[in-house]
């Protein structure tokens, strides 16, 4: 099926900011002093982590929405929005071990916020693991009750570097210039996101109207029992 024109447009402008977002990165941002051009590492891993949080919260959302009303269009943002997740979160491991090997000399620490956000990687990976595992008439309730629960370790991963001991970094200093490119990069990372959870959810939805795989609600009267 052909994309309509509003996602083309859609698409053209977020690549169109993402380019131009790179060229900023590459030609209007200094260099930081103590950690050198790897920081610049952190105007993709600060975005990504945020939005990776919000893909989650639309889980989480979606998840009590479809408990709520018992609305097969809840479970298709839920699972579109997980999908996003996983990809985001795997997003946030990579781009911070690039940035631990570079700065701390390893790969990996096993620190609260890196052991949380492993763990919240994980969780949403799970997530679209059990779903084929469980029986298509219960799949949408037991997906919702796994996506409330999971949410519970975006908390845990924000403030894991107050609450515990931590090597990760709690703040860094960053003159104007980097402040505003942070701003920026923000901007084609969050479009993104919102567009590939759109898509996936315009791909649930039709998939249901031709009757063809997919999530299966439960009807109202139907329990965990």
């Amino acid at each position: 099926m052909r994309p309509s024109r509003l996602s083309v447009i859609y698409w053209t402008g977020t690549a169109a900011c993402f380019a131009g977002a790179v060229a900023m990165l590459i030609v209007y941002t200094p260099v930081e002093p103590t950690m050198g051009p790897i920081q610049k590492m952190l105007y993709l891993h600060w975005p990504v982590a945020i939005d990776a949080f919000a893909a989650c919260f639309v889980v989480f959302v979606a998840s009590i929405g479809y408990l709520w009303q018992r609305e097969e269009r809840w479970d298709d943002l839920a699972v579109a929005a997980s999908n996003v997740a996983a990809v985001y979160c795997a997003a946030v491991l990579v781009t911070g071990v690039l940035w631990a090997r570079s700065v701390w000399g390893v790969w990996w620490i096993w620190s609260p916020r890196l052991t949380f956000s492993l763990v919240l990687f994980l969780l949403y990976v799970g997530y679209l693991a059990l779903r084929p595992l469980v029986p298509a008439e219960r799949r949408a309730v037991v997906s919702a009750g796994y996506g409330i629960a999971a949410f519970v370790d975006v908390p845990l991963v924000f403030l894991s570097v107050k609450l515990m001991p931590d090597v990760h970094p709690t703040s860094i200093t960053l003159a104007p210039a980097m402040k505003l490119t942070l701003a920026v990069w923000f901007v084609p990372i969050t479009l993104i996101m919102g567009g590939l959870i759109a898509t996936q959810f315009g791909l649930n939805r039709r998939r249901h109207a031709v009757g063809g795989p997919g999530p299966v609600p439960v009807r109202p009267r139907e329990t965990l029992a």
